[in-house]
Order: C-alpha cells, then sequence, then structure tokens
C-alpha cells in the first residue's frame, strides 16, 4: 500500500536533540489586560511564536459589543466560540455563534463579531501571521483622546480598515 502525502513545509527545526521549549499558560490565570469589562488573555502572541501566529482568549461581558464590518490587509483571522454567543459575520450577513461554531476570515475578507446577548461569552482568536495585537487592545483607551484624522491613522497602523 502506498500513502499519499502532501508535501510539507521545510523543517525549521534543525539541531539534532529535541528542545525544551513549549510553555502552559493555565485557565485560571488573571488576564493579560483589562478594560471595560472584557478581559485579554495573550495565550501565545506574535513574540512567543516568532511572528507564526497570535492566539488570545477574549472574554466579553452581556452586552459588551464588539467591532462592525471591517477587514485586514496582512493577516487572517479566525475566531472560536468557547462559551455563550456570539454574534459572527461573514460579510454578507450577521449570525449567531454558539459554543463550538468556527469563523475563518481570509486576509482581505470583510468580518465582525460582538456579544450583544445577555450573558457573557468567551472566544478564541487568532491571527496568522502574528501581529502586535496587544498594541491594539490595549490603545482603545485613547481613542477618546484622538483627532478623527490620529484615530484613523491608529486604525490603518493596526491594520484595520473600516467597511461601511
Amino acid at each position: 500500500m502506498s500513502l499519499v502525502v502532501p508535501p510539507y513545509p521545510p523543517p525549521r527545526y534543525t539541531k539534532d536533540e529535541p528542545g525544551i521549549s513549549a510553555w502552559l499558560k493555565r485557565a485560571d490565570e488573571p488576564p493579560d489586560y483589562e478594560t471595560g469589562g472584557v478581559k485579554y488573555h495573550y495565550l501565545a502572541n506574535d513574540q512567543a511564536t516568532g511572528g507564526d501566529y497570535g492566539l488570545y482568549r477574549v472574554d466579553i461581558p452581556a452586552g459588551g459589543g464588539g467591532p462592525g464590518p471591517h477587514f485586514h490587509r496582512a493577516m487572517s483571522e479566525a475566531f472560536f466560540v468557547l462559551s455563550g454567543t456570539m454574534k459572527l459575520y461573514d460579510g454578507t450577513q450577521w449570525a449567531d455563534g454558539r459554543q463550538g461554531d468556527f469563523l475563518y476570515v481570509p486576509p482581505g475578507g470583510v468580518h465582525g463579531f460582538r456579544n450583544g446577548a445577555d450573558e457573557p461569552a468567551s472566544i478564541l482568536m487568532l491571527f496568522a501571521p502574528g501581529a502586535p495585537r496587544e498594541t491594539y487592545f490595549e490603545g482603545f483607551a485613547a481613542l477618546a483622546d484622538m483627532t478623527d484624522d490620529e484615530r484613523r491613522e491608529w486604525f490603518v497602523l493596526h491594520d484595520n480598515y473600516w467597511v461601511q
């Protein structure tokens, strides 16, 4: 029997011996950042993954909102609903995303998400390749003090392009 295996990428680890480089982040650790009741857990940011990806758990309170339709030019984004109900926008319609539901958005794909429900929700957000999303999450507080032009520039610097 012959197995057909698609080609794998070239090796990135080339040492003879395996390395000790894994890390464990416990579920009960406090969030890395919190604002407006939204808790951000930086599970594996782009610095930790060498730019491969960024993975974040975001806990959003009941009625906690979220961004409207937008897209990214430099990265894909994916959402996995851990608990609660999230409104997920796939570029054509808003749909209820429930526990276990997944939304993948390639670069350039219009998307949005929000918690408009009467209960909290938690999601995993994956960005690939990795980008410094921590500065994006932590920069929301400064938006109110920016001019419209500064705000537009800030979003572009963070690879966020709003769709009307």
